[in-house]
């Protein structure tokens, strides 16, 4: 067990700033509990990769310990080798490092506590408080009763404690199939709460173990070890999401039976939910295994890896939390809440590029065909210590092809026939001549520009209202965009008629991808990670596992304002 660490409550945090937890934190701390020490712990199975509800539970237990001074440990629930690998180990560790906490020498196991584990199991068994119950699992489940009836006691529930003592080192010793015997415990089969009707404790699975290998073929189950794992490493607080509120009394149940070294706290809180996102990581898993996306670090995925490939900031989701706040109920956060939180960061942080996704041609009639005039471009008006770029005007150019209409309804301030528009950092130009393909769609325009309009300046004999981006062809690079949103078309997904699957709410519309469109030619050889405003369309990043400076591929982590919304109320 790490050494023991005192905390000591801040005296300046006003009470009415804390929430239900530290407020409970520092009563015990006041009061000199466990010897004026915080010990929290974040305990995933390793059984898929960390979600946007798991960076809650971790920013909880970790950010506590900082905050009092104390400890987090990293424990790995690794009680049920059938689902657990260690890729998903290593990805987790990772994944908490990312988000900017660390666990010291603190990383432990529940497969650390095998062995005590099964003598705690023997220890039930000799106090008559445990037995073997050949019944099989459905047996169980149909003599469990319900919350209007009592259950129904295992006809084997009054065997021997030798009896019990020889049928589980049996167990141990693999004499019997997978199935054929739990270690269950005994106490109230008419108990109100479910989870006392006598929980099953250890199950036969003959499974290869990523850590202990082919040593155990029974394991306990997470009931059984997760409070005693707590008491082992001398937890305090046990801080663990509200569907384990009903587990609490069982927890407790353990701690008061069995010879434990310490008596750790369960306290509860809401677990993190949000719209259009589900987090249950059984349907994750589902996602991924039937295709409906390319892997966990699918940028459309609220799993950790998948919001750091589309552009989420370590800060940005930590300040997220923070903002959503720990509550004693369940609730679901907007989603705009998160992605506002990274827009608010990257306002501020991310320097301005110009791409064009959708390019349309134009050329520049009355420019002297070899000119190339260099222009200074802010790269953050947030940031002055972010100063300017060098981007190239010439002959030709590419820009939007939303930014032009031939037939524009009335207040159009963007291009068309005979209008005018500002080159952002440029000049005005003029639209003199639309050109179009065999089939009718326009593949070019032909303009005219004013040289004595940069720098804001005015034609003299008119005013110009709107300003477009745009590509200069002498320093573009294709680029491939992919263009993400939300992976549920519903708020609720999981809210199906019943009899359909939770993918039938599946948003046909979550990634369009782009392939021909142009980017300054800088960003080719940006690295991912990096940040960047694609300037009026949104915040992108280069995508970690594609992006090349041979094919530039850039992921669109979000964009400049709530578009969904303002969709969906349309």
């Amino acid at each position: 067990m790490a050494t023991e660490h005192t905390a000591n409550a801040p005296d300046d945090e006003p009470a009415e700033r804390l929430n239900f937890i530290e407020v409970q934190v520092e009563a015990d701390l006041r009061a000199g509990k466990n010897g004026g020490r915080l010990h929290t712990r974040f305990p995933p199975e390793p059984n898929g990769y960390l979600h946007i509800g798991h960076a809650k539970a971790i920013c909880v237990n970790f950010g506590l310990a900082e905050q009092y001074a104390g400890r987090c440990n990293l424990r790995f629930d690794d009680t049920n080798p059938s689902k657990e690998e260690q890729e998903y180990v290593d990805g987790m560790r990772e994944d908490i490092a990312w988000l900017g906490f660390s666990w010291g020498d603190r990383e432990y196991f529940a497969s650390d506590y095998f062995p005590k584990l099964y003598e705690w199991a023997c220890d039930l068994i000799r106090a008559g408080l445990a037995y073997v119950d050949d019944q099989s699992v459905e047996e169980i489940r149909a003599k469990r009763g319900s919350g209007h009836a009592p259950g129904v006691d295992s006809p084997f529930r009054a065997r021997s404690a030798e009896e019990n003592l020889a049928l589980f080192a049996a167990m141990r010793a693999g004499e019997f199939p997978d199935g054929a015997k739990v270690l269950r415990a005994k106490i109230d089969m008419a108990a109100a709460n479910m989870n006392m009707r006598d929980p099953v404790l250890y199950r036969i699975q003959r499974a290869h173990h990523h850590r202990t290998g082919d040593e155990w073929c029974i394991y306990p189950l997470y009931d059984f070890a997760h409070g005693q794992s707590d008491a082992i490493e001398g937890i305090t607080h046990s801080l663990c999401s509200l569907e384990f509120e009903n587990h609490r009394p069982l927890y407790e149940w353990f701690l008061d039976h069995l010879d434990v070294p310490y008596r750790p706290r369960q306290i509860e809180f809401a677990r993190l939910e949000l719209e259009y996102t589900i987090t249950s990581k059984r349907k994750l898993q589902q996602l991924v295994s039937d295709g409906f996306v390319s892997g966990w670090d699918d940028p459309r995925m609220p799993t950790l890896r998948g919001l750091r490939r589309r552009g989420y900031t370590p800060q940005s989701i930590r300040t997220f939390i923070d903002d959503a706040g720990v509550a004693k109920f369940n609730g679901t956060i907007p989603l705009v809440k998160l992605e506002n939180a990274l827009r608010d960061e990257l306002n501020l942080s991310a320097e301005r590029r110009m791409a064009v996704l959708r390019p349309l041609k134009v050329v520049i009639e009355d420019w002297p065909a070899e000119q190339v005039v260099e222009r200074q471009a802010i790269n953050n008006p947030e940031d002055e210590s972010a100063g300017t770029r060098p981007v190239h005007l010439g002959r030709e150019l590419w820009i939007e092809r939303d930014d032009f209409m031939e037939d524009p309804p009335k207040k159009y301030f963007r291009l068309q026939p005979g209008g005018d528009v500002r080159l952002r950092y440029g000049c005005v130009i003029t639209c003199r001549e639309v050109v179009k393909d065999a089939s009718g769609e326009v593949v070019e325009l032909r303009c005219t520009h004013d040289p004595e309009t940069y720098d804001g300046k005015q034609p003299a004999d008119r005013k110009v209202k709107g300003v477009i981006h745009w590509v200069s062809a002498h320093d573009a690079v294709r680029a491939e965009v992919r263009l993400y949103d939300n992976l549920f078309r519903e708020p609720a997904p999981l809210d199906v008629p019943e009899g359909e699957s939770f993918t039938s709410n599946l948003n046909p519309d979550s990634l369009e991808v782009v392939t021909d469109a142009v980017v300054e030619r800088a960003l080719a050889a940006v690295e991912p990670g990096q940040s960047y405003q694609f300037e009026r369309l949104g915040y992108f990043v280069p995508d970690s596992g594609d992006h090349s400076p041979s094919r530039p591929v850039f992921n669109r982590s979000v964009s400049l304002r709530d578009s969904w919304s303002k969709q969906n109320k349309s």
